[in-house]
């Protein structure tokens, strides 16, 4: 009768992995997701602050330019590349992702566009309080290595 109960425990506890095991994969890709969007938010809200200085929409301010370029620059050293798993691209995942599945085919370019952004991000955290000159000069180095990854890698809406 033991040997039973353990077969059978055994069996329900392989048939509750084969059902949990897909709803797992499906969360851990969407988390992902999740965690990737909510960084470019981030990206985002500082670029969007030093933007507007750049452009004199809003008012330089040596410590606001900062504190939003040394932001920046920590949120591009993170290492996301957890948060970038295989599948969770905009083929296999269409209404959650714009990224497009080449990023996967072509992983080695990919670090380099990430790393192009990590350093341009730097060089503009040492001068963003500098003047305005100055955080025009970096904001521009900025934008090209986001426009790197987002025109050949990111799906149109």
């Amino acid at each position: 009768m033991q040997k039973i109960k353990t077969i059978l425990t055994a069996f329900g506890f392989s048939a509750a992995l084969l059902v949990a095991a897909p709803v797992f994969a499906d969360g851990h890709l969407e988390k992902a997701i999740e965690a990737r969007q909510a960084v470019m938010k981030l990206y985002s809200f500082n670029l969007g602050q030093l933007g507007a200085m750049a452009k004199g929409s809003v008012a330089y301010d040596a410590t606001a330019a900062s504190a939003a370029a040394n932001n920046l620059a920590a949120l591009a050293a993170l290492d996301q590349g957890m948060m970038w798993p295989k599948g969770s691209d905009a083929t296999a995942m269409p209404d959650k992702t714009r990224a497009m599945a080449e990023i996967w085919a072509t992983y080695p370019e990919i670090n380099g566009k990430s790393k192009a952004l990590a350093d341009a991000s730097m060089a503009m955290a040492k001068v963003a309080g500098d003047g305005l000159p100055a955080l025009q000069g970096a904001l521009g180095d900025v934008g090209k290595s986001c426009g790197g990854c987002h025109k050949p890698f990111r799906a149109p809406k």
